[in-house]
């Protein structure tokens, strides 16, 4: 980024805070975020430019929706958790979410890949997504045990396909989108399934479309902070701040919808 971009950057984020400037507490605070892994390419791109303008100091883990739910309700505390609707939810009605805090970020579905170069099967209806699926030598996939919302997904999709059993054999399950990626790059799986944003910068893979029709779901990502964030105004500001023209600008970039 030339000098001359950055400068401009910041006075245009510098103007968009000062809406919710209220909520910046006096001195710099360290936040704890817990971030569901579709959001690991927003929030990995926007933690500099937010450091930069609050003077607040970001440390992100992530994980599967599932895992960070476990996590939380196992005791580990955070500031700020960043997941899927579902997710969220589940905390606040926990009490470890403040519920008037949930705010809508974007929203994703999942998709098919193969590796670049290969012939992209249709999967432009449900029969032929089946047909597709019973063609691939392997599938690779999240492992819905671990709780990855994908992963369980495409456990319901190959339910109502009526070829759970016939898949069984097949499936490859991978821990990250990036292995998921990285399997089918080098045609130890002959189709990847995930999350589209998660998909869309990896290497050697290509993009054959997002699941079709009533098979598709809908992914919502929202934000919320805890109830023991030790800073809830820089909890306040990091959660107004995904909200920007600045953030929005970063989630179209990346594959999702805003809001």
């Amino acid at each position: 980024m030339t000098g001359g971009i950055m400068k401009n950057f910041v006075r245009r984020v510098a103007l968009c805070l000062v809406a919710f400037a209220w909520l910046a507490p006096a001195g710099a605070a360290e936040l704890k975020v817990l971030s569901a892994n579709g959001m690991r390419e927003v929030m990995e791109d926007l933690r500099p430019k937010f450091e930069l303008v609050t003077g607040h100091k970001l440390t992100i883990a992530f994980a599967t929706v599932g895992v960070i739910v476990q996590r939380v309700e196992g005791g580990e505390t955070a500031d700020v958790v960043v997941a899927p609707q579902q997710g969220i939810d589940r905390l606040a009605k926990g009490g470890h979410a403040i519920p008037g805090s949930i705010t809508v970020l974007a929203r994703s579905g999942i998709g098919v890949v193969v590796r670049k170069g290969a012939p992209k099967p249709d999967i432009s209806t449900p029969e032929a997504l089946r047909r597709a699926l019973l063609a691939a030598a392997s599938v690779t996939c999240l492992d819905p045990a671990a709780g990855g919302l994908s992963g369980v997904h495409f456990a319901k999709v190959l339910d109502r396909l009526g070829i759970a059993d016939e898949m069984r054999p097949k499936l490859i399950f991978h821990p990250n989108a990036k292995a998921a990626g990285a399997l089918v790059a080098d045609g130890k799986a002959a189709l990847g399934i995930n999350l589209v944003q998660e998909l869309m910068p990896l290497p050697g893979i290509e993009l054959v479309g997002p699941l079709p029709g009533d098979l598709q779901l809908n992914v919502v990502f929202a934000a919320t902070f805890m109830t023991g964030a030790k800073d809830a105004a820089a909890s306040k500001a990091l959660i107004e701040f995904l909200r920007t023209p600045e953030a929005v600008a970063v989630i179209k970039a990346k594959g999702m919808e805003p809001g």
